[in-house]
C-alpha cells in the first residue's frame, strides 16, 4: 500500500517538497552543500511561523570541555511567575548545520505555551567539530543550568532536556552522560524524531517523495561527525545513542516521530528498548507526517496535536 501525506501537511509543504525534488541532489559526503540546503529549507519553514510575544531572552556563556566559549540563551515568559522547572533545548541540523532563526521562533512558542523556561545551547557542529564535541557542548550547557538553577529560580530536580532531529539524538546522549557521570539529575527527556543511529543508511523507497532528510543526507551527516568510523563497531553511545547497550536508569522519556520519516524505525526501537529497561516511556507515531512536519506545517491539526503533547510533557516537569 502506498504512503500518503496528511492532507493539511501536504498542502502546507507542497512548494517545499516540490523544490526538494527538483535538480540533482548533492553526492554523498558533500556536507557543504547540505549545510546550505538545510539553511534554505529552514528559511522557507520560518515563513510559516508567527512571532511570539511575551517571551524574553537572556544571554550567557559557559566553558566547554576543551576550553571553548559556548553561547547560551535562556528563554522565559516575561513578567510572569516562573514554574520552577526548565529544560535544555537542543536544535536540529543534521550534524552539520548550526543555529537558525526558526529555532528561535520554535523555542519562544514552547515557552509561551508551557511557561517552562528553555535554555538553548548553541553547540558546535561537524565536521569542523567532530566526534563527542557536540554532545560534550550540550552536556556542558546542562551542567551550567544545574549549577545556576537556584539563582534562576529553577529547582535542580526539575530540569529536562528537549531536542528535535540531531537535537533529539544529542538529548539522548546528554541523558546517558548525566546517568553515567552521576548528574546533573534529569527529570525527563523529550526526543522529537531523534537522530539516533548511524546505521540508518537505506530503507523503504516509497518514502522518497516525502523526505526532507534523505538516507544519503543521513550518511553524510554521520560521516561528518564520525569520519571513517561511521558504521563501525564500538562507537560511543554518547555520540550514537542507539549503540548504548544499557538504557536502564534513564529519566522518564517522551519520543515522537512521523510515519514518513527515515528515523521512524530507530525512534520506535529506542522507545521499545527504553520501555523494556523499565524507563517510563511515552511514544507517538504520527501518520502521514515527514521529518520535522510541525516545523514545516505548524498550523496543521496533526502538528498542533504533536505540539500539544510536547507542551503537556513540559508542563509536567
Amino acid at each position: 500500500m502506498a504512503f500518503s501525506l496528511d492532507p493539511q501537511v501536504r498542502d502546507a509543504m507542497a512548494p517545499l517538497l516540490a523544490g526538494l525534488q527538483v535538480g540533482k541532489p548533492p553526492p554523498v559526503g558533500d556536507w557543504q552543500a547540505r549545510r546550505v540546503i538545510v539553511g534554505q529549507t529552514l528559511n522557507v519553514a520560518a515563513q510559516a511561523h508567527s512571532t511570539v510575544d511575551g517571551v524574553e531572552q537572556a544571554k550567557f556563556t559557559t566553558t566547554t570541555l576543551d576550553g571553548a566559549e559556548l553561547p547560551l540563551v535562556l528563554y522565559r515568559r516575561a513578567g510572569a511567575d516562573q514554574p520552577g522547572s526548565a529544560a535544555l533545548f537542543l536544535h536540529g541540523g543534521g550534524m552539520v548545520a548550526g543555529w537558525h532563526r526558526v529555532y528561535d521562533l520554535v523555542a519562544r512558542a514552547y515557552v509561551a505555551a508551557s511557561g517552562v523556561p528553555l535554555l538553548s545551547a548553541r553547540y558546535r557542529v561537524a565536521p569542523e567539530n567532530p566526534g563527542l564535541i557536540p554532545v560534550e557542548d550540550c552536556y556542558a550547557a546542562l551542567c551550567w543550568l544545574a549549577k545556576h538553577a537556584t539563582g534562576l529560580g529553577i529547582e535542580s530536580d526539575r530540569i529536562g532536556v528537549l531536542g528535535g532531529s540531531t537535537g533529539g539524538g544529542l538529548a539522548a546522549g546528554v541523558a546517558l552522560m548525566a546517568r553515567d557521570r552521576g548528574g546533573p539529575c534529569l527529570a525527563q527527556q523529550l526526543l522529537l524524531y531523534p537522530m539516533l543511529d548511524d546505521r540508518t543508511a537505506k530503507g523503504d523507497p516509497r518514502l522518497q517523495p516525502f523526505l526532507t532528510w534523505t538516507y544519503n543526507d543521513n550518511i553524510t551527516g554521520w560521516a561528518a561527525l564520525l569520519g571513517e568510523s561511521a558504521g563501525s563497531k564500538d562507537l560511543s553511545p554518547y555520540a550514537v545513542p542507539a549503540r548504548a547497550v544499557d538504557l536502564s536508569d534513564l529519566p522518564p522519556t517522551y519520543v515522537d516521530v512521523g510515519q514518513l520519516d527515515i528515523f521512524r524505525d530507530e525512534a520506535m526501537t529506542y522507545a521499545r528498548r527504553l520501555a523494556a529497561a523499565r524507563v517510563p516511556t511515552e511514544f507517538h507515531l504520527y501518520p502521514g507526517c515527514p521529518h520535522a512536519f510541525e516545523i514545516f506545517a505548524p498550523s496543521s491539526e496533526i502538528a498542533q496535536q504533536a505540539i500539544g503533547n510536547r507542551v503537556r510533557r513540559l508542563k509536567s516537569l
